[in-house]
């Protein structure tokens, strides 16, 4: 059993699910298992950014997280995959920002992204296309999940 934690990026949807009465269960349960040490958080610029325009009790919660998120950085490389992204029709250039997000967390090397972005992100017809834009470009696929497809439930076995 590997016990290291995986490197999951979360988009800003996630923080935000904590206080939606729909996502609020399992966004908090993702988090208390990043607490607990099952995931390692990373998070981008783009996703820092986004939280400092958010409601006062998502920024608390962000900034309660925050020694146990990774900040990666927004590099050119990534700029690039976006653009792929961009170019293969995935999404439209007014979604350049939810594609910068998997673009960010693919070259960080994240074994996965979170994200309750059900539209342009955690899509059953967009999920391929990023893994297919991926190994196009010599990237690992990534493999894309809301929270409540990750958590560990009690008496599960890993």
């Amino acid at each position: 059993m590997n016990t290291s934690p995986l490197r999951v990026y979360a988009d800003t949807s996630v923080f935000g699910g904590v206080f939606d009465d729909i996502f609020e269960t399992a966004s908090r349960a993702f988090f208390q298992q990043v607490t607990d040490g099952r995931f390692q958080l990373v998070i981008s610029p783009v996703v820092q950014r986004e939280i400092d325009s958010a409601p006062a009790p998502v920024r608390e919660w962000f900034a309660s997280l925050a020694p146990r998120l990774e900040l990666i950085p927004q590099t050119e490389e990534a700029l690039q995959l976006r653009q792929a992204y961009l170019d293969a029709q995935i999404v439209t250039a007014k979604s350049t920002t939810d594609a910068f997000h998997v673009a960010l967390a693919t070259v960080a090397n994240c074994r996965l992204i979170v994200s309750w972005n059900f539209k342009h992100i955690v899509h059953f017809q967009k999920i391929p296309l990023y893994k297919a834009v991926n190994r196009n470009h010599g990237y690992a696929e990534i493999d894309i999940y809301s929270p409540l497809e990750v958590i560990h439930y009690e008496g599960e076995e890993i």
